[in-house]
């Protein structure tokens, strides 16, 4: 099974406000920056409870077609959501095992403190990263300490118009 990142960053590297707040991010319906393929390319989605809780917030589920996998150890209403949600908890490989024992080729994982966790475990397989052009100064960054050092392969970069640049990583082991 594949895992992947896709995710925007301000260009001081934080992926969301102390707050949880996204709002230096560009709206989904701006610039086409590949998320709308890789999207379709992934059977669910792994993420953290607060990223859950944020984008539960949302004026509309955006992902009703796909499966939803949040981690957290505390019971949750998974129930308001409309689309297929389910809750883990666990290690990261045993998480990982699990999903691929169910038949999924390809996740998504997402949210600050889940990317650092499957990425420490070694299960990260490409990371798709995109810079805002903004600077905010302080907030949720998306790397944090690491056990050894993570070496990269760049794929390719790519720059748009309004001035997001995309890079996408595979991660070698």
């Amino acid at each position: 099974m594949l895992a992947s990142v896709f995710i925007g960053t301000s260009v001081d590297g934080f992926i969301a406000r102390p707050n949880g707040a996204l709002d230096f991010l560009p709206e989904g319906g701006g610039e086409p920056h590949g998320y709308s393929e890789f999207f379709a390319s992934i059977d669910a989605l792994v993420i953290g409870r607060k990223t859950y809780e944020t984008v539960e917030a949302f004026p509309e589920w955006p992902y009703t077609d796909k499966l939803v996998i949040v981690l957290g150890t505390r019971p949750m209403d998974v129930s308001k959501v409309r689309g297929k949600v389910e809750q883990m908890s666990g290690d990261p490989k045993d998480i990982f095992r699990k999903l691929e024992s169910r038949g999924l080729r390809h996740i998504y994982v997402d949210g600050g403190a889940t990317i650092q966790r499957f990425l420490r475990a070694g299960l990260i397989h490409r990371l798709t990263i995109t810079r805002v052009p903004v600077l905010i100064g302080e907030g949720v960054p998306l790397f944090s300490t690491l056990p050894k050092d993570i070496h990269l392969k760049h794929i390719a970069t790519q720059d748009y118009p309004s001035g997001l640049v995309k890079t996408e990583y595979e991660v070698l082991v």
